[in-house]
């Protein structure tokens, strides 16, 4: 079952050729933490949040009490992960269908979004932009804005960004008033509700459409983020926005993605360096059509400029990434393929070489039940430096899983 907010994702065969060294694969360790079944939530399709104490929180689409899917936390102990459903949508007013995760703001609350249930005229609802609440270990949820499916937009699956002064930011991939999505704040006023303004709606033009399901970054007060469709060459976009006067924010696009052998439809959160350089991957370009990992660095005037530093090759080292990227201590780059590998998708790791030049290893080949399949989101890393990430099929029951990734 999926939301018609999202694009298919296609299953493809197994394969036993690898063209590529996976020497250093066996340094590394991939271990399943939490198999989902479904009146715990199934169909993980989200980003990771971990807290100072080491949770994890997430969401699953499908499966809870209700069918409409969960937010859950894993807690670490001495006799291994307690898995706790702190919500189940009911996929009415209170929302349905909670794609990619929840964010953790400073006080310990958690805000997401759904893309059914709610109100409006969509069928199935317009879904919702929620926040719980955590009172002496019960969890409230708040709709601090259901979507119309007009000017405000409709189907948001994308992580939210939460600033210090707890105004809360996201982007809806249709709807708006081009009918190709919104880029919207809501903030607490008054009285304690909650209101909604739209600061950027897409046109679908040279500025892109339909953004993208990974969580905007905040950074010197600027707004990054991609959107998937659009731009100059109709591949997508990288942009950032600009807080002008009260309310008001300026959209600049700094790349425009070309396709082919460019990247194409960047699906996945962006990644800054110590430098400010930001690195991303799409889900098709590359010089094989199938996915590529890309680098963009400032230019005094212009677009920024745009290097691939990876082209996937089908049938060996994965194809059709939408995740993250993150570093480990060493620089080196690590993001998972949604497919390929032995048919269920890859972890993968980029190292530089020199020069401009990364090399590319396997680190894990997912292979299905009992462990994980279909890594449709990249990896967050802990405090200690413990990398964990989610699929949305394999584990014990085919219902997803939560892994553990130890470079």
């Amino acid at each position: 079952m999926k939301s018609p907010t999202y694009f298919p994702i296609r299953a493809v065969a197994a394969t036993a050729v690898f063209a590529l060294s996976l020497a250093t694969a066996t340094a590394a360790t991939t271990n399943v933490i939490f198999s989902f079944e479904e009146d715990e939530g199934e169909y993980a399709d989200t980003d990771l949040e971990t807290d100072s104490a080491g949770n994890i929180y997430g969401t699953t689409v499908l499966g809870g009490d209700f069918g409409g899917g969960t937010v859950f936390q894993l807690s670490p102990t001495p006799n291994g992960w307690v898995h706790t459903v702190l919500y189940s949508f009911t996929g009415g007013a209170d929302g349905g269908e909670p794609y990619k995760g929840v964010t953790v703001d400073r006080e310990g609350n958690l805000y997401g979004t759904a893309v059914t249930g709610g109100s409006g005229s969509c069928e199935g609802g317009c879904g919702v932009a929620y926040k719980l609440t955590n009172s002496g270990g019960a969890w409230t949820q708040t709709v601090i804005h259901a979507f119309t499916g007009g000017d405000d937009g409709s189907g948001p699956g994308a992580r939210l960004t939460v600033d210090r002064s707890g105004n809360v930011y996201g982007m809806a991939p249709t709807g708006g008033a081009y009918g190709s999505g919104t880029i919207y704040k809501i903030r607490q006023v008054q009285g304690g509700a909650w209101t909604l303004r739209v600061i950027h709606a897409f046109t679908g033009g040279a500025d892109g459409g339909t953004g993208s399901a990974g969580r905007m970054i905040l950074r010197h007060g600027h707004l990054y983020g991609a959107a998937t469709t659009g731009g100059t060459y109709g591949s997508g976009v990288v942009f950032e926005l600009t807080p002008r006067g009260v309310g008001e924010w300026d959209f600049k696009t700094l790349y425009s993605f070309r396709g082919q052998p460019d990247g194409s439809f960047p699906y996945g959160a962006l990644l800054f360096d110590a430098s400010g350089n930001i690195y991303g991957t799409t889900y098709y370009g590359g010089a094989n059509g199938i996915g590529a990992v890309y680098k963009l660095s400032r230019r005094p005037v212009g677009e920024w400029n745009e290097n691939v530093l990876y082209s996937f090759q089908e049938g060996t080292d994965g194809n059709s990434p939408i995740s993250n990227l993150v570093f480990d201590g060493a620089g080196n780059l690590y993001g998972t393929t949604s497919e390929g590998g032995l048919g269920s998708g890859t972890i993968f790791q980029l190292s530089p070489v020199g020069g401009g030049q990364w090399t590319e290893t396997i680190v894990h080949l997912f292979q299905g039940p009992p462990d994980g399949a279909f890594a449709y989101n990249g990896m967050v890393v802990d405090r200690f430096g413990n990398f964990y990430g989610a699929t949305v099929h394999g584990g014990d029951n085919d219902d997803g899983s939560i892994y553990k990734f130890t470079p």
